[in-house]
């Protein structure tokens, strides 16, 4: 068998930030794929109709512009990210809705009332936020560069995750604008966890924007794969790694992988104290997916939600957390929070002249396999009506698809393991350095590792770097720009 000196399993964004990092420094790595096409999570297809553009997973990227290894790795020069004039928005039944401009004074004018009061709340995140984001994107157990901005965030969670959680609000749009950012972490509000997500959410909105990448989240994996082609590494797709005894020899191998799936690889590698801990790592609930074909924009009833690349689907806060509530509870909610992108707001490759593609999912118990086509169409009907009239065709996905389209999703799990607030600390194990397993030369690098969920390659990036450190005898961490 031919030799290398790093493998890594797994071609998703923290598989091949991994891999360019390794290539980087000098070592020679060869990525292996189960899939046909590279990508995991971050890949494009078209899964409705010849020309329709869909992101299988995940369609819009602040992390792009935000994480330490994409701005290390220039990726805003690499791809063409653009940004919608309003990042986020969130519809209400009287036809307001909340709109999250990539200017903070211009959101909190719009917020009336409430303006004053999201602009406290969130200016000292926004002028601090690589600060903040220098901090979560990797292990929480270290001493914060920031700590004024860890401190003004602290704050500002421990408000937003307990019952104060929108006392300083006097309206009921910025609350709901609230819930809408903090339900992406697919857990119950409050809490600590989804206060934590929403406040970073929005802090990016202002920050850097939630660009959306022209021709789909494939463009980031195709960027990362082409620098390291150019560098020397190589990618087999179509094969599927079942157990470490496959893998030619190597110094080093970098898993994109569950931890359950490490267990499976690792098989009787695995030290048993170590094994214990990654069978306790919990995973949360899911997702049910739904993309779609349109013939118009959604017609929604406020015309300003037709500039969002985002729209958060619920209604009020109140509403949201009772649907999230539902879903906890290990139940499917009739009237759920759906998340939505409309790429078709600034990239018009995305669907033949004249057309659209809309993204949506909802949460929903891990391990469902219930179709929520119809439940997240009436959805999007509440705040749209005559959204049915525009759609050509659809494809869904339930939470037991999601699992078979990508394994790392356990149960439709996205997150790859519930984002908790004590998980994020302990991921998959509780360590300064949880990328490196008690196995010689073996490295977790996927989202179930710091900093978890999100296109922001820094999962494999941190594994590289002590890869390259503890394995390779390198410190100095590579250069990664043009």
């Amino acid at each position: 068998m031919d030799t290398v000196d790093a493998i890594v399993v797994g071609s998703g964004p923290n598989g091949l930030a991994a891999a360019v990092t390794l290539a980087r420094a000098g070592v020679s790595v060869r990525v292996y794929e189960r899939e046909a096409t590279i990508g995991g999570g971050a890949r494009t297809a078209e899964l409705t109709l010849p020309g329709f553009l869909h992101d299988i997973c995940s369609a819009v990227h602040p992390m792009a512009l935000a994480s330490e290894f994409f701005r290390a790795f220039e990726l805003s020069s690499r791809i063409e990210l653009r940004q919608p004039e309003v990042a986020y928005g969130h519809p209400l039944d009287d036809g307001r809705a909340g709109l999250a401009y990539r200017s903070l004074d211009e959101t909190a004018r719009s917020l009336g009332v409430d303006g004053p009061a999201w602009h406290r709340m969130l200016h000292p995140l926004v002028s601090r936020w690589e600060g903040l984001t220098s901090y979560t994107g990797g292990s929480l157990l270290r001493v914060p560069k920031s700590p004024t901005a860890l401190a003004a965030f602290g704050l500002r969670m421990l408000e937003q995750g307990s019952p104060l959680w929108n006392q300083r609000f006097e309206s009921t749009v910025a609350p709901a604008m609230m819930s809408g950012v903090s339900a992406h972490s697919i857990l119950p509000l409050p809490g600590l966890a989804p206060a934590a997500a929403g406040l970073i959410l929005a802090t990016l909105a202002h920050g850097v924007g939630w660009p959306i990448p022209v021709g789909g989240s494939q463009s980031i994996v195709q960027a990362l794969a082409d620098d390291l082609a150019r560098h020397g590494g190589s990618i087999e797709t179509s094969t599927e790694v079942a157990s470490l005894d496959e893998l030619p020899p190597s110094k080093a191998v970098l898993l994109d992988v569950s931890p359950r799936a490490l267990l499976a690889i690792a098989g009787s590698r695995v030290p048993a104290r170590y094994g214990r801990a990654l069978s306790r790592f919990r995973y949360g609930n899911a997702v049910a997916k739904l993309d779609l074909a349109l013939s118009d924009p959604v017609p929604w009833t406020n015309p300003e939600l037709r500039k969002a690349g985002t729209v958060h689907v619920g209604g009020t806060h109140a509403q949201i957390a009772r649907a999230e509530a539902i879903v906890a509870s290990g139940k499917h909610s009739s009237k759920p929070y759906v998340l939505v992108s409309q790429p078709g707001v600034v990239d018009d490759s995305r669907a033949p002249a004249g057309r659209h593609v809309l993204w949506a999912y909802t949460h929903v118990p891990r391990g469902s396999d219930v179709d929520q086509t119809e439940t997240i169409i009436d959805q999007i009907e509440r705040f749209a009506p005559g959204f049915r009239d525009t759609i050509i065709t659809h494809a869904g996905r339930t939470a037991v698809g999601e699992e078979a389209q990508n394994p790392n999703y356990i149960g439709g799990d996205i997150s790859s393991g519930a984002a908790t607030l004590g998980q994020l600390v302990r991921r998959p194990t509780l360590s300064l350095h949880p990328w490196q397993t008690p196995m010689e030369g073996v490295y977790l690098c996927s989202q179930s590792t710091p900093p978890g969920p999100g296109v922001n390659g820094s999962a494999g990036w941190h594994a590289a770097r002590r890869a390259l450190a503890v394995t390779f005898g390198i410190r100095r961490a590579p250069y990664l720009g043009l």
